[in-house]
């Protein structure tokens, strides 16, 4: 063990020591210069907020009530729509009546994991990213474009960008379902979409995408379902109980499903469901 005696390391050039809370030897750099050039919260004006040099801070810059936020909060608030982004595209989009459908053709035609989920995932992506571009476009322009040039405000930028996204959903749900939950939440609706607030516009969406979604399945299933018939008749019919029908009739299934284009047919059709 080594003891050494107690020794003062100091960052500055002097150790000048100046009374009444000013340099003094614990601060960093010369004598002649200062981290903190003003105290905390000494500030009149934006002016003098935009000079304070204090480290791990974050400041929020309306420049005269234009919207502009700082880019650290900036970040921020992009880090928690990336989060937020799955929830959104489930419940404001299109995606949840495609990725159904596409399960519900999968399974009719009893190929297990032909196509896998990645492949029916991303393709329920990107045909809902298709069928989401007006609106996508439309946010951008009315309430993306509008705050980052600094013509309205953020709260009016939310409210620009909700518009077309309702408008959206709005086409799609029927009314019986707007009806229930507005019943549910004690609201009275005189059929406007503007009387209709975000809380129930959104289930009565999801509700309304699941209803046409299992109908749509229901309709694939049906030629499906009479090859399996066909087959398991037939079987009977020659004494093969043993012999699983669905053994089978998958390779009917198949060639049935390509010589009638089905992909075409059923990707087409889905997405006319939506104009």
């Amino acid at each position: 063990m080594f003891i050494f005696p107690k020794v003062n390391i100091y960052a500055a050039e002097t150790q000048d020591v100046v009374a009444d809370g000013e340099l003094n030897a614990e601060l960093t750099g010369t004598t002649d210069e200062r981290t903190n050039i003003t105290d905390p919260g000494s500030s009149d004006s934006g002016d003098d907020l935009k000079k304070l040099n204090i480290a791990n801070t974050v400041t929020v810059t309306y420049d005269n009530g234009n919207g502009t936020i700082n880019g650290a909060l900036r970040i921020l608030i992009t880090l928690t729509l990336i989060g937020l982004a799955p929830i959104l595209i489930i419940c404001l989009t299109s995606f949840t009546r495609i990725i159904i459908v596409l399960h519900f053709t999968r399974n009719a035609l009893n190929t297990q994991t032909a196509p896998p989920n990645q492949v029916i995932i991303g393709l329920a992506l990107f045909l809902t990213f298709f069928i989401m571009s007006p609106v996508i476009n439309k946010v951008r322009l009315e309430a993306i474009e509008p705050l980052d040039r600094g013509e309205i405000t953020q709260e009016a930028a939310f409210v620009n960008a909700m518009e077309p996204i309702r408008e959206f959903m709005y086409a799609q749900t029927q009314t019986k379902d707007v009806q229930m939950f507005m019943e549910i939440s004690k609201t009275e609706w005189t059929g406007n979409i503007d009387d209709i607030p975000n809380a129930v516009l959104v289930p009565s969406f999801m509700v309304s995408e699941l209803r046409t979604a299992f109908i749509i399945g229901f309709l694939i299933y049906i030629p499906f379902i009479v090859i399996d018939m066909v087959v398991a008749s037939t079987l009977m019919s020659m004494g093969m109980m043993m012999l699983p029908p669905t053994t089978i009739s998958m390779p009917f299934k198949i060639l049935l499903f390509v010589l009638a284009d089905g992909w075409n047919l059923v990707i087409g059709n889905l997405v006319r469901t939506f104009y």
